[in-house]
C-alpha cells in the first residue's frame, strides 16, 4: 500500500512529466489506431460485402496476432531506425487483426433478408452497402476497434525501447524514477486503456442505429481461428 501511496505522490510531484509522457502515449496510440482503421476497415467491409476472401481476412488476422510487437520493433530498428515511425508500424500490425476480422464478419453476416428487401426496393449495391449493411454491422465492427484500442494503448509502452516516447519511458527507467515512478506509469497506462475503451464504446453507441440500441444488441470480438475452422 505504501508503494501505491508513493506512486500517487510521484504523480503529484512530477505532474508536468506525467502530462508530457501521457500526451506522447496518446498521440502514438491514436495515430496507430487511425492508420489501422484506414487499412483494416475498408478491406474488411469490401471483402464482407463480396462474401469472398474469408481465407485472406482470417489468415492475415491470425498472422498479425502471432507476430510479437517487440520482435517487429526490433526488426524495424534496422529498417526504420529509432523513433515514432518504427513503433507506429508495430502497433498498426497489432491493431489490424481484430479490426479486419470483425469488419469482415460484421458485413458478411448481415441478415440476407434485409439485403434482399433493399435490393427489391431498387437499391444499388453501393446503396445497400452504405444504407443497410454498414449500419447493421456497426456494433460488431466497433467491438474489433475497441479491442484493438486496448491492445495498442497497453502495448505502446514498448515505444520506450525504440525511442518512441510515452509512458513507457517512465516504466522502464526505474533507475531514474524508482518504484513509485514505475507504478505511477503503469497506473496511468491502465487508466488510459479503460478510458480509450469507454470512449470507443460511447462512439459505438452514438453510431449504432436506434433500433439496434433498443434491442441491447450484444457484440463481442470474433476469434479468427474459430471463424476459419
Amino acid at each position: 500500500m505504501n508503494d501505491f501511496t508513493n506512486a500517487f505522490k510521484f504523480m503529484g510531484d512530477n505532474a508536468s512529466l506525467m502530462l508530457e509522457k501521457t500526451w506522447e502515449h496518446l498521440v502514438l496510440s491514436f495515430a496507430s489506431i487511425g492508420v489501422a482503421m484506414l487499412i483494416a476497415l475498408p478491406l474488411g467491409v469490401v471483402l464482407g460485402h463480396m462474401h469472398k476472401g474469408s481465407f485472406v481476412a482470417i489468415n492475415v488476422s491470425n498472422v498479425g496476432r502471432a507476430l510479437p510487437s517487440l520482435a517487429i520493433i526490433s526488426i524495424g530498428l534496422g529498417l526504420l531506425g529509432i523513433g515514432f515511425i518504427n513503433v507506429l508500424v508495430a502497433l498498426v500490425i497489432l491493431a489490424v487483426p481484430p479490426m479486419l476480422t470483425n469488419a469482415f464478419v460484421a458485413i458478411d453476416r448481415v441478415d440476407p433478408d434485409a439485403v434482399e428487401a433493399a435490393r427489391g426496393a431498387g437499391m444499388s449495391n453501393a446503396q445497400i452497402l452504405w444504407k443497410v449493411e454498414i449500419p447493421l454491422a456497426v456494433p460488431l465492427m466497433f467491438a474489433g476497434i475497441r479491442t484493438a484500442a486496448v491492445y495498442v494503448i497497453a502495448t505502446a509502452t514498448l515505444a520506450a525501447l525504440a525511442g518512441g516516447g510515452g509512458l513507457g519511458d517512465i516504466i522502464i527507467n526505474q533507475a531514474s524514477y524508482g518504484t513509485p515512478g514505475v507504478i505511477a506509469g503503469s497506473l496511468a497506462v491502465t487508466l488510459l486503456a479503460f478510458l480509450g475503451e469507454a470512449a470507443f464504446a460511447l462512439l459505438q453507441r452514438a453510431m449504432t442505429p436506434r433500433a439496434l440500441r433498443r434491442k441491447g444488441m450484444a457484440v463481442e470480438l470474433v476469434e479468427p481461428a474459430l471463424e476459419g475452422a
